[in-house]
């Protein structure tokens, strides 16, 4: 294949955005790991209306090579970033295609061209579209599903990005931890005694019929806990309130914590059941033989992702982040769930993965974001 077989054109109808969501469904096809999302999330996702759009630009291409679709990406500007970071970064996100260099190499140039346009300096990602939500090109780990709302992709994915100039800017990890190497008894004395040296310590679940003070919360202690993170990008009220509004049927109550000192909340972790052990099932439709099909596939959910923990500044390093972890183990196994994944965490974040590690946590997956100079 040669690039003048190739056309690539910019998503501009209903038509084609339709193509260009339903286009992984070619190239996973057989694939025994992948887990098709939810096409009505997607349309949302995608649409002009969706919270993050009010301050991002979004651009879309797909390739043809007579007339078959054989790669999509997608071009971000996300303005908040930009802002917070004060660096003129663009993204690329949403990037599937068949193998060989042609492909990517034509989407990428794409991207890039549009980029340099708007004024951007470099090109990173995959941002899928920022880091408040699934990000990474999966690098090792790929003989096991992903956890819910983390990525996936082929092998040689890799290797197209770095064909065309692209190169680390950073690693995140998933650890695995399973109740048969969760060491409960060490860290139970561990936690009792940090509880008896901080007694005005003490932890509670999510109150679902109290769910936007509870967010006003959340919303607190996130942008102050991650704001000194790289990559940080600040959640909108409306960001907050739709991520609230499409996570609050799935929330185990117990699986939500808040640590308080006294009487001040100072921090809180999300962890929520594997639903891609159903999503696997549903090919990207929830009618009413979807939805029949949850509950049945629901109960068979033995593992949590832990997606969100996050300690105001000033009570960092107290061992507040362990308990959390610890508590929300001990409840979901209380619960069924024997095996937890605990993702992403930073490369350069040691002294979360020791705490894991310690713990009896594996590193299994590692994902990559990647950069280019324009």
């Amino acid at each position: 294949m040669t690039r003048q077989d190739l056309n690539v054109e910019e998503v501009k109808n209903p038509k084609d955005l339709m193509t260009f969501i339903r286009f992984p469904w070619e190239i996973y096809r057989g694939n025994p790991y992948w887990v098709p999302p939810l096409i009505k999330d997607l349309v949302l996702k995608f649409s002009p209306e969706h919270p993050f759009r009010s301050h991002a630009e979004m651009i879309f291409f797909l390739a043809r090579r007579a007339g078959k679709i054989v790669g999509r990406i997608a071009g971000i500007i996300d303005h908040h970033y930009i802002e917070f970071h004060q660096e003129k970064v663009g993204f690329f996100g949403f990037f599937e295609s068949i193998p060989g260099a042609e492909v990517a190499e034509i989407l990428f140039s794409r991207v890039t061209d549009w980029l340099k346009d708007h004024g951007m300096g470099k090109m990173a990602g995959p941002m899928n579209p920022s880091t408040n939500d699934e990000c990474g090109l999966l690098i090792e780990g790929f003989d096991s599903p992903p956890c819910l709302m983390m990525p996936y992709n082929p092998r040689y994915y890799p290797s197209l990005l770095e064909g065309f100039g692209l190169r680390k800017k950073m690693d995140l990890y998933a650890y695995l931890l399973e109740e048969s190497s969760f060491l409960l008894d060490r860290l139970d004395r561990i936690t009792q005694r940090l509880r008896k040296r901080e007694p005005q310590l003490h932890i509670r679940p999510i109150h679902l019929r109290r769910l936007d003070e509870e967010l006003k919360i959340v919303k607190d202690i996130y942008n102050q806990a991650w704001s000194r993170n790289w990559g940080f990008v600040p959640l909108t009220d409306e960001e907050i309130n739709l991520l609230a509004k499409e996570l609050k049927s799935l929330i185990v109550s117990d699986l939500v914590l808040f640590a308080y000192w006294g009487e001040d909340p100072i921090g809180f972790s999300v962890s929520l059941p594997d639903y891609n052990v159903v999503l696997k099932h549903l090919n990207g439709k929830l009618g009413l033989l979807g939805l029949l099909k949850f509950f049945y596939y629901s109960k068979k959910i033995n593992k949590i992702r832990v997606l969100l923990l996050g300690i105001k500044h000033d009570f960092q390093k107290k061992g507040i982040e362990g308990l959390l972890y610890i508590e929300t183990f001990k409840k979901g196994i209380k619960r069924g769930y024997h095996r937890a994944e605990c993702s992403w965490i930073l490369e350069e974040n040691v002294l979360m993965q020791h705490g894991i590690e310690a713990m009896g946590g594996k590193r299994y997956k590692t994902y990559r974001i990647y950069e280019v100079q324009l």
